[in-house]
């Protein structure tokens, strides 16, 4: 593995009581991302079984508590868990992830109880007084383990304990707007381009626009497997993790927050905190250069919403309608994908059924709509001339799977229904799907809970 170290005040006593009464030896250990790639173990869903050691082996014992720090301007503490055993001599159990040979080493035993959705920056740690004369500070690359006193493990454990609270300095709700100009003021990153990452405060900045992101082969969307699919930056060749792609990739590990806009320039529109899909952050796709180059590859980052993602009522919903192409092969199924729609003919069926009843509500004189940032990923929706909406979830239907996908479907058009209550005159819930269902309990249940469900043939009912 990697080399960890545990860094404390040379004063430090060996342990300490917690106000429970409980006795505890703490560390931190410490680990360069030069010598080891973190990212990728973490990634991969690894296990972290043991730590090197060089120093104190003879004191470390199971038991004793431990937090996970990253070296360097952009680290910071990543995750916290405790010691099962004493040091034994061995090689690395996760050979593969070093980027040099480790050797034989003392390694120690452990368990991480908890990995941090994203770090917390090093400053609140390094430069609180508690740590004034702590080897973290004196001493960062000194063999490991050094202890922590009392005084340290209690604000690396509130921290901790905390971490997962909003940036108490970021004052933007979801939904408000600001300048551009004022925005970077306020918080930092470059007033230019797409990803931003600040060297003020921990966020990067994430711009998306389907008013001229297109000209430069950006297409930001909604995809059927639930995530904001985002273009990386690089307007020509291939691109690669660099800057803002390598800031967006490694967020978790820096502690970045990222921050999606709607907008470019001028005034933006704040849409929340994203994170990117554990399971599969990140994809190759293909686009265009800018001014209509030759087909490159690019990166689409696959991004969740970070907790609640409300807009203002004031926030309109959806963009033009963008057509699926009904010939796209999907891709491998991820591990735990719960929608039949994701695969072979069930895509082809559902993007289908999403195109012709597009086409029939723009035949009614409807406006039609696909999702933006700002909206929860429906299929399709439509405004008539009184501004009432309608957001529709699309499904196909076999016999093996329609109990599911009827399930699914009403869950999703439910979730949206009421994210979308206020943002329009009036909002109206449609389930489409491939035919008749064969039990017909599902239309009462669809009525009971205020959702229409219809399929080809029955367009006359959502759209009078």
């Amino acid at each position: 593995m990697c080399q960890w170290h545990v860094v404390a005040s040379d004063a430090a006593e060996k342990s300490f009581r917690l106000p429970d009464g409980d006795t505890v030896t703490a560390w931190i250990l410490t680990c360069n991302l030069d010598t080891f790639d973190l990212e990728a173990f973490r990634r991969d869903g690894q296990e972290l079984p043991s730590w090197s050691v060089h120093r104190y082996r003879d004191e470390l014992a199971a038991g004793d508590t431990f937090a996970l720090w990253i070296t360097g301007a952009d680290g910071g503490l990543v995750a916290r868990g405790h010691l099962t055993g004493t040091p034994s001599l061995s090689t690395s159990a996760n050979e593969e992830y070093w980027k040099k040979d480790p050797g034989t080493r003392w390694y120690v035993p452990l368990i991480v109880d908890e990995w941090l959705e994203r770090s917390v920056p090093r400053s609140r740690i390094i430069d609180d007084p508690r740590f004034a004369d702590s080897s973290l500070r004196k001493q960062p690359f000194a063999g490991n383990p050094h202890r922590l006193d009392a005084a340290q493990w209690d604000l690396i454990a509130n921290t901790l304990d905390h971490a997962r609270d909003e940036d108490p300095t970021w004052h933007l709700k979801p939904g408000e707007t600001i300048r551009r100009v004022k925005l970077h003021e306020r918080y930092g990153g470059s007033g230019q381009g797409g990803i931003c990452p600040s060297k003020r405060t921990p966020n990067v900045l994430i711009f998306t626009d389907s008013r001229s992101g297109h000209q430069h082969g950006y297409y930001d969307e909604w995809s059927e497997d639930g995530t904001f699919h985002y273009t990386g930056e690089g307007q020509k060749g291939e691109q690669v993790f660099t800057k803002g792609n390598k800031a967006i990739r490694d967020h978790s590990i820096t502690g970045k927050r990222l921050r999606l806009f709607e907008g470019s320039r001028d005034t933006v529109r704040y849409v929340g905190e994203f994170v990117l899909d554990p399971v599969a952050p990140h994809s190759d796709g293909q686009a265009v250069e800018t001014g209509g180059g030759p087909l490159r590859k690019v990166i689409r980052f696959h991004m969740v919403p970070a907790g609640t993602t409300s807009q203002a009522p004031e926030v309109p919903v959806g963009t033009g309608y963008r057509p699926v192409d009904e010939n796209v092969q999907p891709a491998a199924a991820q591990p735990g994908t719960p929608d039949p729609d994701l695969t072979g003919r069930n895509l082809k069926a559902h993007r289908r059924l999403q195109n012709e009843l597009a086409a029939s509500a723009r035949a009614r004189g409807m406006e039609v709509l696909s999702p933006m940032a700002s909206d929860p990923d429906f299929d399709v929706a439509w405004r008539d001339s009184s501004n009432n909406l309608t957001v529709c979830e699309v499904k196909s239907l076999t016999l093996s799977n329609e109990a599911r996908q009827l399930r699914t479907g009403l869950g999703q058009i439910l979730d949206y229904h009421d994210q979308l209550q206020g943002r329009g005159k009036g909002v109206r819930a449609v389930l489409w799907v491939e035919r008749e269902p064969s039990d017909p309990r599902w239309i009462n249940l669809c009525h009971r809970v205020g959702v229409t469900l219809a399929w080809p043939g029955q367009e006359a009912t959502i759209f009078s």
